[in-house]
């Protein structure tokens, strides 16, 4: 399928580039024990902010592939009760997850994304990227400012976005 506008918007969104610090530079080389900490007047964890987005995205690309997704009953139902990973390996697990899932929605950005969404009449496939990415990137500035705070940023391959 040729590359369009909207395509390339859609991958930008997805990976972060312009004013955005990429995805995979956000999550990278940080200790899982930071990812558990919270902050003084924080309402949530790293932890448990990239538990969110993995929740979410994976709502999302489960319209995308024609499932009909449960809502949760409460707002409060996407968000995971545990402040903090059990260890390196699930922190590991939890964002090899969340970036495998953020390729998987990059795929979806490069097939017709005019086409309608099977669940959500009148909503378009572009549309629902759109949500995923206005998520993640709100979230993932809160993940951004959450590492300022705990002294772990930038990380390795730096954090500026040009």
């Amino acid at each position: 399928m040729e590359t369009t506008g909207v395509t390339r918007m859609l991958h930008n969104g997805l990976q972060g580039t312009g004013a955005h610090a990429y995805v995979s530079h956000i999550l990278e080389d940080l200790d899982w024990q930071l990812a558990g900490q919270r902050l003084t007047g924080s309402p949530h964890t790293i932890w448990q902010i990239l538990n969110h987005l993995i929740y979410w995205q994976d709502f999302c690309l489960q319209l995308l592939s024609g499932e009909e997704p449960s809502v949760p009953d409460h707002a409060i139902d996407s968000w995971p009760g545990t402040d903090q990973p059990t260890g390196a390996a699930e922190w590991e697990e939890g964002v090899q997850n969340f970036l495998a899932d953020t390729q998987e929605a990059m795929h979806d950005a490069s097939t017709d994304v005019e086409l309608e969404v099977a669940f959500r009449p009148g909503r378009s496939r572009a549309e629902v990227l759109g949500m995923v990415i206005g998520h993640n990137s709100y979230h993932l500035g809160q993940i951004v400012l959450l590492r300022q705070m705990l002294g772990s940023w930038p990380p390795p391959s730096g954090g500026d976005t040009w």
